[in-house]
């Protein structure tokens, strides 16, 4: 198995929009996707509903949000790269970051997976963003998403980090193991369209946006 990743922290204070996707998380967790409003996640971040319209006109931007927020933890720090190590050894370090920085969401990402497939329109744009982060997290690891041969790789990886989030939601363990041996069984069946590894730069290297 790959070796056991850092967790990455951020101790810097809250923006508005930080403080919008915690709100809305918690909301989640207590009420459910399908009964949270706009005015009740403003209520719970302490700011004027036109605020959150101005950084998140509706909940599927503030699911964006959040994927955006875990994309920039799992980043945030160098990918770690042996010359005998696979590129799936980096992109399971990668989708490990993600899950560590989900794990104080864990309700609300279960309430998620439960009520998004009855809000297609939410669902689709959950599914966008979903390929969009795997795609960044490909490409850090310095796994090429250009082509068909990439928007396979993109998609299997997409499924495969689904796949180890559901053994992940229940996951009480202190160090995560199964949800490691989970994740690390995934990628060895799709290395294969990872392609030769490339010349990558580091995360805090490319472009945020």
């Amino acid at each position: 198995m790959p070796r056991a990743r850092r967790a990455a922290g951020n101790g810097a204070e809250k923006s508005d929009a930080d403080r919008i996707i915690d709100a809305a998380l918690a909301g989640i967790a207590e009420q459910g996707w399908r009964r949270l409003s706009l005015a009740a996640i403003a209520a719970a971040a302490g700011m004027p509903i036109l605020r959150v319209y101005r950084l998140f006109p509706s909940k599927a931007a503030i699911l964006c949000g959040l994927f955006r927020r875990v994309d920039e933890a799992a980043l945030a720090a160098p990918v770690e790269a042996g010359d005998d190590e696979r590129p799936r050894d980096r992109v399971f370090d990668l989708l490990m970051r993600r899950f560590d920085a989900l794990g104080p969401h864990k309700r609300a990402i279960s309430v998620l997976r439960r009520e998004l497939p009855a809000d297609p329109p939410s669902a689709i744009a959950a599914g966008a963003g979903l390929l969009r982060s795997m795609r960044w997290m490909l490409e850090a690891a310095g796994i090429a998403t250009a082509g068909i041969g990439g928007a396979v790789a993109v998609k299997l990886t997409a499924a495969a980090y689904l796949g180890a989030a559901s053994v992940w939601l229940r996951d009480d363990s202190a160090d995560l193991a199964p949800t490691m041996a989970a994740l690390d069984q995934r990628l060895r069946r799709i290395e294969r369209w990872f392609g030769a590894p490339r010349p990558h730069s580091a995360p805090g290297e490319a472009a945020a946006g």
